[in-house]
């Protein structure tokens, strides 16, 4: 297949291109417009499925590279450049891949303004791949950027009660950590003469003076987006309030961008600011593993619950970058993969529970398994999944990611896998608590009488992702192959500039 356009251009904006085609579809065209949004995001995981094709897993450094000098201003050269290892490869195959299911579950759930919720949801996958094949900071930064404005509307217009509170906090915690990446990016161009990020990295002893002010702006941003304790307080508003199709890209990507740019730009352009923090940044993400899930089981409302999970999980994710092992990095790389297939399914799930009962709340349920003991049994597995069961996806990444950290030169002491490893027990404890007060018990007359029978649809969309839960936990060598070489790499530079730090 030869195509003229760079391949991973074709991934970034294949989505605009249904888009584009929605706009010339009436409001009344329903069917349509379901079906031409559903193609388009189709379309983007086929051409990221051929993106796979073409990569070579051994190889060290980025793949089908693209670099064009965009514009020049004031002297500084801004350039169109692309290009794909394997991290950016798995963030951009799981970003395809959870979108066309997202959008396979607004078929019931979102009745109005259809035509707008279905381009403000291709335009979100645009912002999101570009975010992840960008090697220019400020294309990347633009992305960024933009992956803001379509979020916002999908709260703020197809949100729950309180949608646009939660959308304006939302906004204003991601602008305002943004900005200083900004303004750090803008020192490191005009320093440079370039914001290629090929161009900055070899000239990184121009900025070693200042790193660690850089590396606190950039950490800001990120640490915001994860989102880290106690950067932590947008999320369970956004995630509430959001309709399911937004929780599952919210969770499932969105967060994710904040772990890569964590590892892209604070770890390989800040090294040794990377080492002097790692301890702190450790201990903060394990403190939010603790908390999460400690607020995670405090809670009624199913979707809160899943909602604090994530700033547990995504703990294990910051614990193991800045273990700075490759187990450490592998594991969270995983992890990330893991917590947006696990943590997409359970929100899908509640979501499916709320369209029929329209409550969150765990004590209108119980014995739902009565009813849908297909469902159940897919239910189970999800949170089994989430709470890190051995053979299934969430047991690897998190267990290589606690090896990891306990082999940590850099961290100093087992203490943080040990209080971590509190956390699975945690998770155990209030996913369990979920299954039981939903799934099991008396069934409720009300209940009963609201519980119609689970769809085809519905269960294609959850099928896909139970079948990577085990692929990944009884074999994750093909993802391990893509992520290894990568982050082994990243591994060595640390650990050398960790000897010369301590």
């Amino acid at each position: 297949m030869s195509i003229g356009i760079n391949p991973l251009t074709w991934v970034i904006f294949s989505p605009l291109i249904g888009a584009l085609i929605l706009l010339f579809l009436r409001k009344s065209q329903l069917k349509a417009i379901r079906w031409t949004a559903l193609f388009a995001s189709l379309l983007t995981l086929a051409l990221t499925i051929w993106v796979v094709v073409q990569f070579y897993p051994s190889a060290v450094g980025y793949q089908l590279s693209e670099d064009v000098l965009w514009f020049s201003i004031l002297g500084l050269d801004i350039h169109y450049a692309l290009g794909v290892d394997g991290l950016a490869l798995l963030m951009v195959l799981l970003t395809s891949f959870l979108v066309p299911i997202a959008l396979l579950s607004t078929w019931s759930a979102v009745q109005t303004q259809v035509k707008s919720f279905m381009i403000v949801f291709l335009l979100l996958e645009v912002g999101m791949n570009g975010v992840f094949l960008a090697q220019d900071m400020i294309l990347f930064y633009l992305f960024w950027e933009f992956t803001l404005i379509p979020m916002i509307f999908l709260i703020g217009i197809w949100g729950g009660e309180n949608r646009r509170y939660a959308a304006v906090k939302f906004f204003i915690f991601t602008l305002a950590g943004s900005l200083l990446m900004l303004l750090a990016m803008l020192y490191m161009g005009n320093q440079v003469g370039s914001f290629a990020l090929a161009d900055v990295m070899t000239s990184s002893a121009l900025f070693r003076d200042v790193q660690v002010w850089l590396f606190m702006a950039f950490a800001l941003a990120f640490a915001i987006k994860v989102p880290m304790w106690p950067l932590h307080t947008w999320l369970p508003d956004a995630h509430v309030e959001a309709p399911t199709a937004g929780s599952v890209i919210l969770a499932g990507v969105l967060l994710k961008m904040g772990a890569y740019g964590l590892i892209r730009f604070n770890l390989g352009l800040f090294p040794e600011a990377s080492v002097r923090f790692a301890p702190w940044l450790a201990g903060l993400a394990v403190v939010g593993i603790l908390y999460g899930a400690a607020v995670a089981f405090a809670q009624k409302d199913m979707k809160k619950l899943v909602a604090y999970s994530s700033v547990s999980h995504l703990g294990f994710v910051v614990l193991g970058i800045f273990a700075f092992t490759d187990l450490g990095l592998s594991g969270a790389v995983l992890q990330m993969v893991n917590h947006g297939i696990s943590t997409g399914a359970l929100f899908l799930i509640v979501g499916m529970l709320y369209e029929r009962r329209h409550s969150r709340l765990m004590s209108d349920f119980g014995g739902v398994w009565k009813i849908y003991p297909i469902f159940g049994g897919i239910a189970l597995i999800s949170i089994l999944s989430s709470m890190g069961l051995p053979g299934l996806n969430g047991f690897v990444g998190e267990f290589t990611i606690l090896v990891g950290s306990f082999g940590s030169e850099v961290l100093g002491s087992i203490w943080f896998t040990v209080l971590a490893a509190l956390g699975v027990i945690l998770a155990a404890l209030y996913l369990l608590k979920l299954f039981e007060k939903v799934f099991l018990g008396p069934l409720a007359d009300e209940t009963k009488k609201a519980l119609t029978p689970i769809s085809t649809r519905e269960m294609i969309i959850l099928i896909p992702l139970i079948i990577l839960m085990f692929w990944i936990g009884l074999y994750p060598q093909f993802f391990l192959d893509l992520i290894n070489p990568s982050m082994h790499q990243l591994s060595d530079m640390l650990q050398q500039v960790a000897l010369t730090v301590h």
